[in-house]
């Protein structure tokens, strides 16, 4: 039997890793890509491309390096903890070479129609056209990964600003903004405390004569480094830190958390405190990922099969099954087993903090600090339970 083939719309972040998966799945895969690059939104360029999402300068991504890479592909231990809008396509690059995925991308190639063929009920075919240098192709696939992201369209609701046509300066999108030199001793005024919103208004500080935000309804205000200073992901989404939040009513878990933003900077004095709890709301990051998303994960690994077992882990590995409990919940976890099972997972998982601390220690002979987010008490009680339990489990089963 011919092995499929697949068409995959795309070569930003989720067509890189899902053109790497189909070959692993043993399909023929091929990329078709509209602009001259891979990266997608990533990739910085001066001027913005139709169709494809625009970063300014600036760009800090918001998860740091070890929860956001590919689940068989650390990021450099070198690489800052949260990377440049560079530094991450550097890290694209990498990923895509070593692969050797970049022979299966089609560039500046634009799919123009995707429609089912006319026997599609018995094959499950679709038919592709696509175009490039004024050359339009049909081909057939056996199935489509549509991979171009949901950045690419500005939303600019003009009609909510009434006597904007009799405005003397200028107005854009955060999707036209790319660096604050041309607004040196300009006012400015920044609609919306989204993570762009917050971003642009903090640069223009700096070179504008004043800049002012509007927000409608405020935001929390997460900031990249937490306690200690690491990373705030790396410190709080984990699956033990989830455990005991599902363990607490909802209300309970928002106050604690509000209260420690409020103790950083109250949000209140600053004009930014929003009706809702914070977690009724994706809060802005400026300096994280809700802790929901782990919950999200679980859900997807339960069902593709790739959960890590804790109560077998404890008992053939109990390094490990600490580092997977009480660490954070990296990408890695989900290799360990099932489909996709990757041999270099474990390892990857027990130097995790060696290559988040690697960037701070900069001068030859710094001893990196000991670093633990759950006290050492409750992974011992912890630990002990979960065997306790397996043990009383494997004596009453029949």
């Amino acid at each position: 039997m011919a092995a499929r083939r697949v068409a995959i719309i795309g070569a930003g972040a989720s067509g890189l890793c899902a053109l790497k998966c189909c070959l692993d799945e043993g399909l023929v895969p091929t990329c078709f890509e509209r602009s001259g690059d891979i990266g997608g939104l990533w990739r910085f360029e001066e001027h913005p491309e139709e169709g494809r999402a625009s970063i300014y300068r600036s760009v800090i991504i918001n998860t740091s390096k070890e929860m956001m890479c590919f689940s068989d592909f650390p990021i450099p231990e070198d690489f800052p903890n949260y990377m440049h809008n560079s530094k991450i396509m550097e890290y694209f690059r990498m990923y895509a070479q070593h692969f050797d995925l970049l022979r299966h991308i089609r560039l500046r190639t634009s799919v123009c129609r995707v429609a089912k063929r006319p026997d599609f009920a018995a094959t499950g075919q679709w038919e592709v056209v696509t175009e490039s240098q004024g050359k339009q192709e049909v081909a057939v696939f056996d199935a489509v990964l549509v991979c171009t992201g949901h950045h690419t369209e500005a939303y600019l609701p003009l009609s909510t600003f009434p006597g904007l046509e009799k405005f003397a300066g200028w107005y854009l999108h955060s999707r036209d903004y790319k660096s604050p030199q041309s607004f040196l001793g300009k006012r400015v005024v920044v609609v919306g405390t989204g993570n762009s919103g917050i971003d642009i208004a903090v640069e223009l500080s700096h070179i504008a004569k004043q800049v002012f935000l509007s927000t409608r309804r405020g935001t929390w205000l997460l900031h990249r480094v937490a306690d200690g200073g690491y990373p705030f992901d790396f410190s709080y989404l984990s699956r033990f830190i989830q455990l005991v939040r599902s363990l607490l009513p909802h209300n309970a878990s928002s106050l604690f958390l509000e209260r420690k933003l409020n103790a950083r900077f109250d949000h209140a004095l600053y004009g930014l405190q929003p009706q809702h709890r914070i977690l009724d709301q994706h809060p802005t990051i400026n300096d994280d990922l809700p802790n929901r998303i782990i919950a999200g994960m679980v859900l997807l690994a339960c069902q593709v099969g790739v959960k890590p077992n804790l109560l077998t882990l404890f008992l053939t590995d109990p390094k490990l099954a600490l580092e997977v409990a009480f660490g954070p919940c990296t990408p890695y976890q989900y290799r360990l087993r099932g489909p996709g099972k990757w041999a270099g997972a474990r390892e990857a998982i027990l130097t995790q903090r060696q290559r988040m601390v690697r960037p701070l220690q900069t001068r030859a002979g710094d001893r990196p600090p000991r670093y633990s987010a759950v006290p050492h008490v409750f992974k011992v009680s912890f630990s002990i339970g979960l065997i306790v339990a397996t043990l009383v489990y494997v004596l009453i089963s029949p």
